[in-house]
């Protein structure tokens, strides 16, 4: 048998780390727990079309990209995918089918087998051995990431301290003797050059892979440690966030290709060979990728024809001014909660806006050693929010926050931590109880040390924005969010979070747009903004008359127990206590009725108290499914509130509030911005939902109660292993269905088509999303219809859906 010859055309350097950077590219990138934020898992594919990357994805991860045939039979079968939403994806796809009729019969008869990603030598080298060398080498680059890249969570090291993980790697092989102890010649990394770029050169020539090839093989090689890939794309990220670059993603992909290149002696010639020729050739999406495509089409259609009918039938604008104007969250929470504080203060006007609130600020807790950022992934922090509070409460606050350090490290030490846990393990079992038994939750404090009390005394300064610009940073921030008169007496900013315990992807239930944080510290560093004598003077020069009686109050809503809570209103008690007391009653209300609604997923225990079952869901440490989150997302609505309210839109919809009319006057820079932020976001969110659904084992977490934290930067499954991206099987599905539903995200805005498709001719991003179908554009009309659709490639087609059509079966 012959093997694999070192004597091969060389590759340079420029050309392997060329390659390797758009291969680190085709990875998405994967945020730390602790700042958990939704994430496109399709993003180094947008430039293709959905159906075209199919192939690429198919071959580089072996994943799918849509439901299985099977899944659009069944839903056909039941009536959840109807004749008319087949003869509508024909309409889109007439390539796959005649009719909607054969489109059905097509998907009855084709297979569920899933596609098979290009073997790397690794895989070879298992199919010529009978050995496992796969996930063999796979664990062995995951184990030294999460022993390189560990965040903290181990409190002792015995790494060599390099500056790289190449270098550290590389230091290491010399008397680590796991890859010699698997029976592959660790000897001979010796050999390589000293640089990663080098190495992968030099590799790229041994093994005679160039080109297109080598850019596939390093891509299929980043996605067999596809979540410690994601955590070093993520490095990359912020890196060039901030005007600068990093190696990690470069460096990790180098230990794999060599990990790979050591099992070529057990590869036979030939069979490397006939695999080179596979990666060198273009993706080919397969036989059942235009059906598939054609399918998902058919299942959305269903979804936005039942929607679509409900809209346009809202009251009409009012001019009068409300009791009270609430702004939320974009995040589909919000609309369940929306129409249930509307219900219970009628006349309140609600409104959506990114939770940020226009603040794109990092933010350093009170005694803090790290800020941290408090905007969407797609911003970068314009300044850092301080706490301002007694200064007597400071001291107190240092006191006890090194106290507590000391006491943190020795839990955690190496040796110590024994004898702690034999001394005081006990100690703790009281307040377990008591945190498991105790009546009421509470969102994580941003401030440990501290009482809930002294903490409320606490608030972001305001020295964060620059006071000659704090006029328009208000003004600016109040006509995106549509909020330019008629003003209530109170105006609430309300940011959210979720609660849970021993849930280490609890930052996903809180605020994307707050870069997976909750909104505290933005609406309450809005609020004081927004109340400051100055700016509310200044405002009127700015085209903005905010009545002298009206203020802003923050608060911050729990999406698990859909209470909220006011903030930093003893200075308005005064002028406004009973328009406060009249707004406590009506959120206590609203609460009750959003739980209610809520309750109808979570498989609730019979007979059980809706408001006592959730908070005990939220407290409870073995509880998989405090909330459902962000489940079920599928549309993105741009439009005055008017149109949507009295509509239930099932928790369904992301509601952005705007009116176009006014910001046309201005050239539509608010739509713009609309257009190329938070829809982005929500693409992303909707994407992650989308991909962990339907390939959970390449997409996904997994299953969560197998779950352990790794370096506090994520999660594995079970003991050992690589980095889980996306979410837990346990966030889309409940045991016996799907609660996700995978759609792509259609978002429906009131403007102009003319003013979109100008916009959208400005950015290639959200162009490539579009005319590549990773999310659908309608418009809607004056009178709240959806009347037209984005077509790929620009332009605009009338939308049939948009009308109420019966249901029929298909036989």
């Amino acid at each position: 048998m012959t093997h694999i010859s070192d004597f091969a055309p060389a590759v340079t350097e420029t050309e392997a780390l060329r390659a390797a950077d758009a291969a680190g590219r085709l990875v998405a990138p994967l945020w730390p727990l602790s700042s958990f934020v939704a994430v496109n898992p399709f993003l180094g594919f947008a430039d293709k079309g959905f159906e075209a990357a199919m192939g690429d994805v198919a071959r580089i991860s072996g994943a799918r990209m849509t439901l299985a045939p099977s899944a659009y039979a069944a839903a056909i079968e039941t009536g959840r995918i109807t004749a008319e939403d087949l003869d509508a994806a024909v309409a889109l796809h007439p390539q796959v089918a005649p009719d909607g009729r054969t489109l059905a019969r097509m998907a009855r008869d084709a297979s569920d087998k899933g596609p098979a990603p290009l073997p790397t030598l690794a895989h070879l080298a298992g199919e010529a051995t009978g050995q496992a060398w796969a996930p063999r080498v796979a664990a062995h680059v995951a184990d030294y990431a999460a022993h390189h890249f560990d965040a903290g969570q181990s409190a002792w090291s015995t790494a060599i301290a390099e500056p790289s993980l190449w270098a550290d790697w590389r230091a290491d092989a010399a008397h680590d003797l796991s890859l010699s102890a698997m029976g592959l010649p660790a000897a001979r990394i010796a050999e390589l050059p000293d640089t990663p770029g080098a190495a992968l050169a030099h590799i790229a020539g041994a093994l005679d892979i160039e080109g297109a090839a080598l850019e596939v093989w390093f891509a299929r090689l980043l996605y067999t440690v596809q979540g410690w890939a994601g955590h070093a794309r993520y490095r990359l990220w912020q890196a060039e966030l901030a005007g600068g670059t990093d190696a990690a993603l470069t460096e990790l992909l180098a230990i794999r290709a060599v990990c790979d290149w050591l099992c070529r002696d057990l590869v036979p010639a030939e069979a490397w060979e006939a695999v080179k020729k596979d990666y060198a050739r273009p993706p080919v999406p397969g036989a059942d990728a235009a059906l598939l495509a054609a399918l998902q089409s058919a299942y959305e259609a269903g979804w936005r024809r039942e929607t679509f009918a409900a809209l346009g039938r809202g009251p009409a604008a009012s001019d009068t001014r409300p009791p009270v104007q609430a702004a939320f969250c974009i995040d589909v929470r919000s609309e369940v909660f929306r129409r249930a504080f509307e219900t219970a203060m009628p006349g309140a006007e609600t409104l959506g806006f990114a939770g940020f609130f226009g603040a794109a600020v990092s933010y350093l807790p009170l005694g803090a050693a790290q800020e941290t950022a408090r905007c969407p992934v797609l911003l970068s922090p314009a300044g850092c929010a301080h706490d301002e509070g007694p200064e007597a409460l400071a001291e107190a606050r240092a006191e006890r926050i090194a106290a507590t350090s000391v006491w943190a490290r020795f839990k955690q030490a190496a040796v110590s931590s024994f004898g702690y846990v034999e001394t005081m393990g006990l100690a703790y079992a009281p307040r377990l109880a008591a945190q498991s038994l105790k009546a009421t939750t509470a969102l994580a404090p941003r401030h440990p040390g501290l009482t809930v009390e002294e903490a409320a005394t606490l608030a972001p300064s305001l020295d964060v924005i620059a006071p000659e610009a704090r006029v328009g940073t208000a003004a600016t921030i109040l006509r995106a969010m549509s909020l330019t008169g008629p003003f209530a007496r109170l105006v609430v900013l309300s940011g959210h979070g979720g609660t849970s315990q021993n849930n280490p992807h609890n930052a996903g239930l809180d605020c994307g747009a707050c870069g997976g944080h909750d909104g505290e510290v933005n609406a309450r560093l809005v609020a004081r903004l927004l109340n400051d004598p100055e700016v509310r003077a200044g405002l009127p020069g700015a085209g903005i008359d905010v009545p002298g009686d009206t203020v802003f109050v923050p608060a911050l809503h729990d999406t698990t127990t859909d209470e909220v809570t006011l903030y930093d209103t003893a200075p308005h008690a005064a002028t406004h206590g009973e328009d406060l007391a009249r707004l406590k009653a009506a959120l206590r209300e609203a609460g009750r009725i959003a739980r209610a609604e809520r309750a109808l997923l979570l498989n609730l225990e019979e007979g059980a108290r809706v408001d006592d079952a959730v908070q005990s869901r939220a407290r409870d440490w073995s509880q998989t499914r405090p909330e459902w989150a962000l489940a079920g997302c599928a549309a993105f609505i741009v439009a005055p509130r008017h149109r949507t309210r009295g509509v239930d839109l099932g928790g369904r919809a992301f509601l952005h509030s705007y009116g176009w009319e006014v910001d046309a006057a201005n050239g539509y820079p608010v739509l713009e911005l609309i257009l190329t932020a938070p829809l982005i976001v929500a693409s992303w969110i909707n994407l992650q939902y989308y991909g962990s659904t339907v390939d959970n084992a390449v997409f996904g977490a997994g299953n969560k109660v197998l779950h352990n934290v790794s370096g506090l930067t994520g999660v594995i499954e079970g003991s050992s292993g690589d980095l889980r991206p996306g979410l837990p099987w346990q966030s889309v599905h409940d045991g016996e269905r799907f609660v996700h539903e995978p759609l792509r995200l259609a978002a429906i805005v009131e403007a102009p088509a003319g003013a979109m498709s100008a916009i959208i001719a400005r950015h290639e991003g959200l162009a490539a999303l579009l005319d590549n179908s990773w999310l659908h554009l309608f418009r809607m009309d004056e009178a709240g219809r959806v009347a037209e659709r984005y077509m790929p490639g620009g332009g605009w087609a009338p939308v049939d859906e948009a009308a109420p059509v019966p249901s029929a079966r298909v036989a």
